[in-house]
């Protein structure tokens, strides 16, 4: 059963990601339906990546002993100031790694 449901969602993800982007197919999105549509990945990201930086033990954790929040906040003003994925990556890991270490986070 659990295999088949696979399988299924796997069926219909592919269905309707291929409607869009075959371009023999008739099937083309208005302006604004695209405009909304960009939207969808900033949203996801940031459902995903909120509770991981401000949220421990259920609780709201804002303070300089979050490890998360430390190294999510050195991200992105590296990624800001250097606009460089590896370079950002590398710094972000290593200040998270030290809080992890002075800290016993």
């Amino acid at each position: 059963m659990t295999l088949l449901t696979i399988l299924l969602m796997a069926l219909i993800t592919f269905l309707t990601r291929y409607l869009f982007i075959h371009p023999s197919l008739p099937l083309k999105l208005s302006p604004k339906v695209t405009l909304f549509l960009s939207f969808s990945a900033p949203a996801v990201l940031t459902a995903i990546w909120v509770p991981i930086l401000l949220i421990r033990d259920e609780q709201l954790a804002i303070s300089i002993h979050n490890p998360y929040l430390i190294s999510g906040i050195v991200g992105v003003a590296c990624a800001y100031r250097f606009k460089s994925i590896y370079f950002t990556l590398a710094i972000s890991c290593c200040v998270f790694l030290l809080m992890k270490f002075v800290f016993n986070a």
